[in-house]
């Protein structure tokens, strides 16, 4: 019994792990729906649904690894499918959020970046995200294979005393990954409330800034997986650094496309939109 609560407490040191590193399962959907919810209670809440629905796939994942339905090594290809599908996934909500009438209709740029005035109704633009579709993200995010999955399905749940238990690991990485994401998520929900922005414009902006970062991530993870199942080989090669920890230790495509949706689209859209908004307040009080 001592040997089965030493591989659950180990699974779920991997999830905090997993959760506090740079890993793109987790982090551009955690930051996109927190700064959209543009609150630190909602910002944990929407973190909390996003790894709930992670947690039972990770449960899933280990049971069929348990009981050999699915070969590990069957895992390693399967990255490519789940970036593509994951970048679509967002590309929609993303263009939902940003567009009342119809999610296919799409502005590659905001208006106001070419010259333009928004024709959409102000009142109902953007629309608010909707907590319920973290659940879809986090259930496909979870599919994704990397360093932590394979300690997760290659050691730890091999060593399962039997079917009933094998989901148990799973369970507490999927647990551990929702512990920090939480944390981060009301951080970044907490972050943008305190930007000082025109109450009345706030949650329009943070609206603004999660859907472009779902909906350019998006395009960034469907290129990424294209390019994946495409040129496997060169989409493989990754950068050896030297730290012995996991989503650290090689840096490939993974953590090229968590960098540029979270850190370039992110942070850039935050930086354009909260400075356009400031200055637009200032000019008024002139």
């Amino acid at each position: 019994m001592g040997g089965i609560l030493f591989l659950l407490l180990y699974s779920l040191l991997l999830g905090v792990i997993h959760g506090i590193t740079p890993d793109e399962h987790t982090w551009p959907i955690t930051f996109s729906y927190a700064i959209g919810a543009f609150s630190t209670k909602k910002g944990i809440f929407v973190a909390f649904l996003f790894t709930l629905a992670f947690t039972f796939q990770r449960a899933i994942a280990s049971e069929i690894v348990y009981l050999a339905i699915i070969n590990v090594k069957a895992f390693y290809s399967i990255n490519g499918y789940i970036y593509t599908i994951v970048g679509i996934v967002m590309l929609v909500a993303g263009v939902y959020v940003l567009n009342k009438h119809s999610i296919l209709h799409l502005d590659f740029f905001p208006a106001s970046w070419l010259g333009k005035k928004h024709t959409h109704d102000m009142e109902e633009y953007p629309k608010e995200i909707k907590p319920s579709m973290a659940l879809v993200h986090g259930f496909i995010a979870g599919w994704g294979f990397g360093s932590f999955a394979l300690i997760l399905y290659t050691i730890i749940v091999p060593q399962m005393p039997n079917a009933y238990t094998a989901f148990l690991p799973g369970v507490m990485f999927g647990l551990g990954t929702m512990l920090v994401q939480a944390v981060f998520g009301g951080l970044f929900g907490q972050w943008i409330r305190k930007m000082n922005l025109p109450e009345n414009k706030g949650l329009e902006i943070a609206s603004k800034i999660a859907g472009n970062t779902l909906t350019y991530g998006g395009l960034v993870f469907i290129i990424g997986g294209i390019f994946t199942l495409s040129l496997p080989k060169i989409a493989n090669l990754s950068v050896n650094t030297g730290i012995d920890i996991g989503n650290l230790h090689h840096l490939g495509i993974g953590f090229v496309m968590v960098t540029f949706t979270v850190l370039i689209i992110g942070m850039g859209s935050l930086y354009y939109f909260v400075r356009e908004t400031k200055k637009e307040y200032a000019n008024k009080g002139n």
